[in-house]
């Protein structure tokens, strides 16, 4: 129905402008918008995953996005790009997003982009059907609905202008600055703007005035439009044949400033690009005239326009063409806000029942539920409701990896610190600082390079190439005891799962390739219990839809070794209490165990 923007309209704000999206943001929450219209961030430098904004007195996360192309893939219905690059990338950006497709409208705030590219660009957008605002403009505005970045100036200006609620003009102009003073006058001599546009002040832009107003002609919310053009151009005449032909029937107030033009001598620009007249149809003298004479609502002068604004709104409103507007309710911004200081997105304790991502406690936590920890784990650490099979499969894992006895590291030290009468806790947490690369972390590993060798199409001999050049032992390859002929039940137990109820395996099936060949040249070369766990983990994170990306973010940020700590905490904490409840005394490790190999220490002159 023409109209440019809805209150469901969100945007991708390309360039991370901190003040100009708190401002959109700020509006949307003022016109009680029900979804932020700043959907994504696209910053191409920036490691942040997301920025925060405020949202009334709360705060929202707006989520960054590294290109064009991640941003739109991840946001599909954000069909405006609001292009704040600089003029040296401007072109770039829009003629990335273009290609890219799904957008119905590009802002450019950049002024100066050269004007070659300008008008190819623009051509470009116009074949597509998109809607290019700018370049060198502040922006669009549908009051009530969207508005883009700083059009309107301040949430004070915008309310004083009425343009928190449609009114019944349509406004284009060229300037921005103007485009808020029009506003102000409109709002003052009138009920408001219904959609406004400052097409931009470069010499090629990308839609024009009849673009704009012929759009507006087929908005039912438009009644009357305002077109203020400026000395320069002859974009004025296409508005001029389109009332003569009657493609345009709703009136239309118009004015083109730099009329002092013609008391100077030779041609004078008058601030934007495009406002330098080349020959007597350019003046804003003679495009006045010519509308005038079209039958289009001309003051005699500038300081005619807000009377003649009056004029055209009271005879529409006679003529029963405009109503009353009833004047919505609105939210106030609050004046104190502060940023939060921590961000929890897994839990929530503010109502009657803490919730577990979004669940209530009691909904998981009994037996009657059906729900397990694998359930809670999957609601904790991954914000997702996991099918049984695989909260299963991580109850399994942490059964399996509990405990290994009282002489591994991890248990030897939760060991002598119970013995030294500390408490569990402090116990416990000896315990736990053992767990890395060398015990514990072949989870990680085995799951980091058997996965890299799988997606690099790696046969095993060139992976086992690869990893000695790398200078690492395999991770999740070899076992002191177990062997092909005496195998490990823990292993065969996760095999037979997985092979049960796993989709598919296609990590293990790779993985037993390369056991098969690791075992050739020594029987203890089996894949391990760490090295089965790490590997049928990414084949459950793959066979629950989690892209490449996001399994490889699992591996770097430590999860996999995360379900051995919760694991193998359990056989610490019993440790820890076995100590405690034998009494035992404070250990002294035996003299005959420690080589000494202590010399004179050499005196320093």
């Amino acid at each position: 129905m023409g109209k440019l923007f809805t209150r469901d309209t969100q945007a991708i704000f390309w360039n991370n402008n901190k003040t100009a999206i708190q401002r959109m943001l700020d509006y949307d929450y003022t016109i009680k918008r029900e979804t932020p219209s700043v959907a994504a961030i696209v910053a191409p430098t920036s490691s942040n995953k997301f920025e925060k904004f405020f949202w009334g007195g709360d705060e929202i996360m707006v989520p960054i996005y590294k290109s064009t192309a991640e941003a739109k893939a991840a946001q599909p219905q954000a069909d405006v790009l609001l292009n704040f690059a600089s003029f040296r990338t401007a072109y770039d950006v829009t003629m990335e997003a273009l290609n890219i497709g799904g957008f119905k409208t590009i802002m450019i705030t950049a002024e100066g982009i050269p004007e070659r590219l300008a008008r190819g660009m623009n051509a470009y957008a116009r074949e597509l059907g998109v809607v290019v605002i700018g370049p060198a403009t502040v922006g669009a505005i549908a009051p009530g609905a969207f508005k883009i970045a700083n059009i309107g100036g301040t949430i004070e200006n915008i309310i004083n202008s009425k343009l928190h609620r449609a009114g019944s003009c349509g406004l284009v102009t060229r300037s921005g600055g103007l485009f808020n003073e029009l506003a102000n006058i409109i709002a003052i001599n009138a009920d408001g703007i219904a959609e406004g546009v400052a097409i931009g002040g470069d010499r090629f832009v990308g839609s024009v005035f009849i673009d704009n107003l012929l759009r507006m002609q087929e908005n039912p919310d438009v009644k009357y439009m305002i077109l203020l053009g400026e000395v320069g151009g002859t974009e004025e005449y296409k508005v001029i044949e389109a009332v003569k032909s009657g493609k345009i029937t709703k009136p239309i107030i118009a004015w083109c400033i730099g009329t002092i033009a013609k008391y100077y001598d030779s041609g004078v620009q008058f601030g934007h690009a495009g406002a330098s007249a080349n020959g007597d149809m350019e003046t804003a003298e003679a495009k006045n005239k010519a509308m005038a004479e079209a039958g289009i609502h001309v003051p005699a002068t500038f300081n005619d326009l807000p009377a003649k604004i009056k004029e055209v709104y009271e005879d529409l409103k006679a003529k029963g063409v405009i109503g009353e507007i009833e004047e919505p309710e609105i939210n106030i911004i609050p004046k104190n806000r502060r940023p939060k200081n921590f961000i929890c997105t897994i839990s929530d304790d503010r109502g009657e029942e803490a919730t577990y991502a979004g669940f209530p406690i009691s909904s998981v936590a009994t037996p009657d539920t059906g729900k397990g920890i694998g359930d809670v784990i999957s609601l904790l650490w991954f914000k997702k409701q996991y099918p049984k099979w695989a909260t299963d499969f991580i109850e399994t894992v942490i059964k399996t990896v509990a405990d290994h006895g009282p002489a591994v590291s991890g248990a030897h030290n939760a060991k002598v610190t119970a013995r030294a009468g500390k408490s569990v806790v402090e116990s416990l947490v000896t315990g736990l600082l053992t767990i890395g690369p060398r015990f514990g972390g072949a989870i990680d590993g085995a799951a980091k390079y058997f996965k890299y060798a799988d997606d690099n199409n790696l046969s095993p001999k060139e992976f086992l190439s690869y990893m000695k050049k790398e200078g690492v032992p395999i991770p999740g390859i070899g076992h002191r005891i177990k062997s092909l002929k005496n195998p490990d039940l823990r292993v065969t137990g996760l095999m037979n799962y997985a092979a049960e109820h796993f989709p598919a395996t296609p990590l293990l099936d790779y993985a037993r390739t390369v056991e098969a060949l690791t075992t050739s040249k020594k029987e203890n070369l089996i894949l391990n219990v760490d090295g089965t766990i790490g590997i049928l983990m990414v084949d459950m994170w793959r066979a629950l839809g989690y892209s490449e990306e996001e399994i490889n973010e699992f591996i770097e940020s430590g999860t996999l070794n995360a379900f051995f700590i919760v694991g193998r905490s359990i056989g610490f904490i019993g440790h820890v209490l076995d100590e405690k409840r034998l009494a035992m005394p404070m250990y002294r490790h035996p003299m005959d165990d420690i080589l000494y190999d202590v010399k004179k220490a050499e005196k320093i002159d």
